[in-house]
């Protein structure tokens, strides 16, 4: 009778505390087709604005790859109203601080300010939108900052080109086989008027999510978004063809040297469906049971027990279109690659030919209620979200019902998943090896 009361204590509490980590909003859509979403919490004093643009490295001609990220930089150069190099200055004057980032499917621009300047924020959000200044310039500088991210981040960092060499193996025809940094080449070939273009068909108000986050009063804060944002001119609606790959029906294998390493590494990669399918929700419990901190599966077997890895990990990298699942090892000592492959195998056939155990599922359960609460801890990462499951999903309220999904899923799901997605036939095989001596 103690252990029932107990469990029912603790299902209590656990349901108490989910429903107290609701995240409330309200949306709504400006005349020029601009989405709105504000998530009023006044119990601090800050506001986070920001805006999520609906394009990505997928969306860049493939002839002038690198785009989207350029734009990440290229957008604080300045506007019409705010000289070139002082937005930073701006922001930290006014007790701020500043960020953003793209990927393949989405750029997201950020403030966070005290809440006495949410006009701030949004007039720098609007004049980013409305008045940018796209000049040769501003082109220019910012051409030589994007190459020196590259150098540092891909050229000469240890293991930097993998994600491209994977990429670049499994995708054939969606443009997810290129980069979201780019080539360079790309960038040095564009024209002014190829930025302006790009510019002129994504950025504008019908291809982006307003959020405002924190602490504001809510009628003003509409007030100013209207004057703000209301009078931009709506752009021509953005179409997007769709790409479909043929499905990975034999293994593929390549070996890719790497100057800039001494360990070698392998990475056995699966394409898998996209972000917003029950699948991709499954395949992120799976890459957590493989992975997910020192007492994972494959952690504990291969470096802690075997000591055959020196790290080992999986990576289910789900997208708006496709999804790519990594599992990866680098060897210690003299373990063969091979012998890493084997190993990681062995633990998917497990999971593909017999179901997890009540005690690790009971564990991933417990894993993504916490992700859930830390997720919606602070106004910045819920305005992130908010604008994410809107933009990507076309449903802001998985920011409450998501966890609902992962709740629902079944041991039975997790091993049909895994055998339906993850066999050697259907994937891609890369041995990322230290450049050889011979050169």
């Amino acid at each position: 009778m103690k252990k029932c009361l107990c469990s029912l204590a603790a299902l209590l509490l656990m349901t108490l505390t989910i429903s107290a980590q609701e995240v409330k909003f309200e949306e709504y859509d400006l005349s020029n087709g601009m989405h709105v979403i504000l998530h009023q919490d006044n119990t601090a004093p800050v506001v986070t604005t920001s805006v999520m643009y609906h394009v990505g490295a997928k969306d860049e001609n493939p002839e002038r790859t690198g785009f989207a990220h350029f734009f990440e930089h290229l957008l604080f150069e300045g506007t019409k109203n705010i000289p070139k190099g002082e937005w930073f200055t701006i922001v930290t004057s006014n007790g701020g601080s500043n960020n953003a980032n793209t990927t393949d499917d989405r750029t997201y621009y950020y403030e966070v300010f005290p809440s006495n300047n949410v006009e701030l924020g949004l007039w720098m959000e609007s004049e980013r939108l409305l008045h940018p200044v796209i000049n040769q310039d501003g082109v220019d500088t910012q051409n030589e900052v994007v190459k020196e991210e590259k150098r540092l981040r891909v050229d000469n960092s240890p293991y930097g080109k993998f994600l491209e060499m994977i990429k670049v193996n499994m995708f054939k025809k969606h443009p997810y086989k290129g980069t979201t940094i780019g080539k360079m080449a790309h960038l040095d070939a564009a024209t002014l008027e190829e930025f302006q273009a790009f510019n002129k068909k994504y950025y504008v108000p019908n291809n982006a999510v307003l959020v405002v986050a924190g602490d504001f009063e809510t009628e003003s804060t509409k007030e100013l978004i209207e004057a703000y944002f209301g009078s931009i001119p709506r752009g021509e609606d953005v179409v997007r063809e769709t790409v479909v790959e043929k499905p990975i029906t034999s293994q593929i294998e390549i070996n890719y040297e790497d100057p800039n390493i001494q360990i070698p590494a392998v990475f056995t990669v699966y394409r898998t469906p996209a972000m917003t399918t029950r699948d991709a929700r499954v395949l992120d419990m799976i890459s957590s049971y493989f992975s997910s901190g020192k007492s994972s599966i494959l952690y504990k077997k291969l470096v802690d027990t075997k000591k055959m890895a020196l790290q080992v990990g999986a990576i289910n990298l789900s997208q708006e279109d496709y999804g790519t699942y990594i599992l990866f090892g680098l060897p210690q000592g003299e373990t063969k690659l091979a012998d890493i492959i084997s190993e990681i195998d062995e633990e998917v056939l497990k999971m593909q030919t017999t179901l997890i155990s009540e005690k690790a599922y009971q564990k991933l359960q417990n894993q993504f209620e916490n992700n859930y609460v830390d997720s919606n801890s602070s106004v910045e990462g819920i305005a992130n979200s908010l604008a994410r499951y809107n933009v990507l999903y076309g449903d802001t309220n998985l920011i409450n019902t998501e966890i609902d999904i992962y709740r629902s899923v079944t041991r039975e799901e997790i091993r049909d998943v895994a055998k339906k997605y993850l066999n050697p036939n259907q994937r891609l095989i890369l041995e990322y090896l230290p450049e050889s001596a011979k050169k």
